[in-house]
């Protein structure tokens, strides 16, 4: 495998994880596609003190580390680069740490087995902040563990199942407040995990407007990217575990045409 010169387009990568052969891998992959590898780290310690060092675009990290493990990690770099992307790395799947994950502001999360087009594409994607690398995992493992932790909670109030539903009680939700009823619309979809190109098909609209319409929610509520979008969809109850990702049909929360 060669190296390839990096494009200066591309972002610079730091690699954060404790096995050597993973941090080694990452590299030769990412280099050959013309990403810079700026730096690696073989624990959570070091992985802050590299990431304010060299400002990487985005760290890939490892959940699990020593020292300082991966999460808290992925928290101190957002405090000091708050622009740094994260993709946190893990051998399951559905990791525990995952959802704390991205509520802390990780963009996403990729399994250590990925292919290596698959790895190039994901970094290139969450640097553009655009949209989040598997969006239907993501709310899988969203429900997943907002489930759980509702379950321990007693006495929790039963969350409305449907978008339409949820948004008869957005009153008590300030943090969406600021949103259109169409912008309300469009974070539900997000949070079922539809792209920008399902959102416009679902809403019959072009994916421009759909766009705008995501620029516009991230703006209000000074979101990062789409990850916390999902979460915070979920939070609010806006969406709710077990809620479907089937598509809903084309409406607004208000039963009529929402403002474009």
């Amino acid at each position: 495998m060669t190296e390839s010169t990096p494009d200066r387009r591309a972002p610079r990568v730091l690699v954060a994880d404790d096995e050597e052969l993973i941090r080694t891998g990452f590299r030769l992959i990412l280099t050959s596609r013309g990403i810079d590898v700026v730096g690696e780290a073989a624990d959570g310690v070091q992985a802050v003190a590299e990431a304010e060092r060299l400002r990487p675009d985005v760290l890939l990290m490892d959940i699990r580390m020593p020292h300082l493990d991966g999460l808290e990690a992925a928290k101190r770099v957002l405090r000091l680069l708050p622009h740094c992307r994260v993709l946190m790395l893990t051998t399951f799947d559905l990791d525990h740490y995952v959802y704390a994950a991205l509520a802390a502001g990780a963009s996403g999360f990729l399994l250590k087995d990925v292919t290596a087009a698959h790895l190039a594409a994901a970094v290139r994607l969450v640097n553009t902040g655009d949209a989040l690398l598997a969006p239907s995992i993501t709310r899988r493992l969203v429900e997943r563990y907002a489930t759980a932790r509702d379950a321990e909670q007693a006495g929790t109030a039963h969350r409305p199942s449907t978008p339409a539903a949820a948004a008869r009680t957005l009153a008590v939700h300030r943090d969406l407040a600021p949103l259109t009823p169409r912008e309300l619309e469009v974070l539900a979809l997000m949070g079922r995990g539809l792209s920008n190109n399902e959102l416009a098909e679902a809403l019959t609209l072009s994916e421009a407007t759909v766009k705008t319409h995501v620029a516009r929610i991230f703006a209000k509520l000074a979101l990062r990217d789409r990850a916390q979008a999902v979460v915070l969809a979920y939070e609010t109850g806006l969406v709710a575990p077990g809620g479907g990702s089937g598509r809903p049909q084309k409406r607004d929360f208000q039963g009529r045409s929402g403002p474009e």
